[in-house]
């Protein structure tokens, strides 16, 4: 049943890992293509975390942010391996592991995370961000409603 799970976490790597391959190879930094009027493919480097956090620290934030990543992917294996038949809750997991260990890949090959995938509407921009950076919300967000639905099925066995 684990092995389920980290398959899934795998697959998250790669499909992660090629947009950042086609990105890093077919656009220059920083530059941006129009594909919807609210959406642009756009080459970032994010050499800190979400919202471009320490992104300014000199450097130190690419071993801060990867001990973090490798702590969490340590912890999330072992949460997986203990809940491996709770099938949300292991989704979950899996996708946040994934996309943690895809944006270390980068911060350890690059120094910094490729982001490529920027929403707008008219002059703001939503911060760019990655496969990863959306697998890992995406099981963030399944947590939370995973946790909402157990207190609903609970408060109604009570």
């Amino acid at each position: 049943m684990l092995s389920r799970w980290l398959g899934l976490s795998a697959l998250v790597i790669v499909l992660d890992q090629m947009s950042k391959y086609y990105m890093e190879h077919y656009f220059s930094h920083l530059e941006s293509i129009r594909v919807l009027s609210v959406f642009d493919l756009a080459l970032l480097h994010n050499a800190g975390a979400a919202f471009s956090f320490l992104s300014e620290a000199g450097g130190m934030q690419r071993w801060l942010f990867s001990a973090i990543a490798v702590i969490a992917a340590v912890a999330i294996t072992l949460l997986l391996k203990k809940h491996a038949k709770e099938t949300m809750f292991a989704f979950a997991l899996s996708m946040i592991l994934g996309g943690a260990l895809g944006n270390l890949i980068d911060r350890i090959v690059y120094g910094y995370v490729v982001d490529f995938l920027m929403f707008h509407w008219d002059r703001h921009y939503f911060p760019a961000f990655n496969l990863a950076d959306a697998a890992i919300t995406c099981g963030a967000f399944l947590l939370i409603w995973e946790s909402f639905m157990e207190k609903k099925h609970g408060s109604a066995v009570s």
